[in-house]
């Protein structure tokens, strides 16, 4: 891999706000964090990439990421005006995972990314369609009727 450098990514949000994931380290996995000023480190976007040698000596290559999600302030706090800080309520993850057999060339894995990417980014039975750039307008993915992406996002299938 080569040297580690800051990652840009948006959200789906209806205004999307970019967020920069500095190197935090590269050993033993490379780790990625965001830094939002005023927000907890435990509640920082986070991305990891890892590979593995399997016993059968295919490779595992998984690319994690985790979006944590803030609990939201209530008005009130104790007699003495004591209002606890938020904390993280829950962390959506996403794990994408390329077993490659040991054979595979660096063509083979490139196109089988290529072909999953467009798949998760919302092919559909129009050449050059979906949701295919960060470019894209808000709420692309969380308003999109594509097969694919509709059923990541809306967590049902389609049939």
């Amino acid at each position: 891999m080569g040297a580690m450098t800051n990652l840009l990514v948006k959200d789906d949000a209806a205004t999307p706000i970019e967020f920069t994931l500095i190197p935090v380290t590269d050993s033993p996995n490379p780790v990625w964090r965001a830094a939002v000023a005023n927000v907890p480190l435990a509640a920082q976007v986070r991305y990891t990439v890892s590979e593995e040698t399997m016993k059968n000596g295919s490779i595992k290559l998984s690319a994690k990421l985790e979006v944590p999600v803030m609990e939201t302030l209530g008005a009130s706090g104790t007699s003495a005006g004591y209002v606890a800080p938020p904390r993280v309520a829950y962390v959506t993850t996403v794990i994408f995972t390329m077993f490659a057999d040991g054979r595979s060339t660096t063509q083979d894995r490139a196109n089988a990314l290529k072909m999953a990417s467009g798949l998760l980014q919302g092919a559909s039975a129009t050449t050059a369609t979906g949701v295919l750039n960060q470019a894209s307008a808000g709420s692309a993915f969380v308003n999109s009727a594509l097969p694919i992406t509709n059923a990541l996002v809306t967590a049902v299938k389609p049939n």
